[in-house]
């Protein structure tokens, strides 16, 4: 039980009136929007339901040919268990196959099928096109820009 008068505190200041930290002036807040809007893009045009992350296990191993799992998750940015993941749902489609490394059994080897590279290649055309629809609020300065700055923070 309360014993006395009950304190009034006083309203909450508005932003506008109180300096700090803004959300909507954040760049973790501004990328994720951003990277939302891409996703929504990507998701509604990409072919064969591919997902953001098959497609860049794809068009890597389109670029280095054959390599190992463990190391085209590192071309990726992915950690062991996710291109793994990715990996097997892409072998089930029959985009990619594997095999044990020969010379070393405990290494899997990725490589794209005959099927997985018709699909790449159709895909590589959409994913141009998907970049050209993200970016398309931008002047083409403001596209290298763009790049070189997320390289950067990359």
């Amino acid at each position: 039980m309360l014993r006395g008068k009950l304190k009034v505190l006083p309203a909450k200041a508005s932003s506008a009136e109180q300096p700090g930290y803004l959300l909507d002036v954040q760049v973790g807040f501004l990328m994720r929007v951003a990277m939302q809007r891409h996703t929504a893009i990507f998701m509604s045009r990409m072919i064969e339901d591919l997902t953001q992350t098959q497609f860049a296990a794809l068009a890597k191993l389109r670029e280095a040919g054959r390599c190992s799992q463990n190391q085209l998750g590192r071309l990726i940015y992915l950690d062991g268990a996710t291109i793994k993941g990715v990996v097997d749902r892409l072998r089930l489609r029959g985009f990619v196959i594997t095999c044990n490394d020969p010379n070393d059994r405990r290494r899997m080897d990725v490589t794209l099928t005959d099927k997985g590279r018709d699909v790449t290649e159709a895909a590589v055309k959409v994913a141009a096109e998907i970049t050209a629809e993200t970016l398309a609020p931008l002047s083409a300065e403001e596209h290298r820009t763009i790049g070189k700055l997320l390289k950067k923070l990359g």
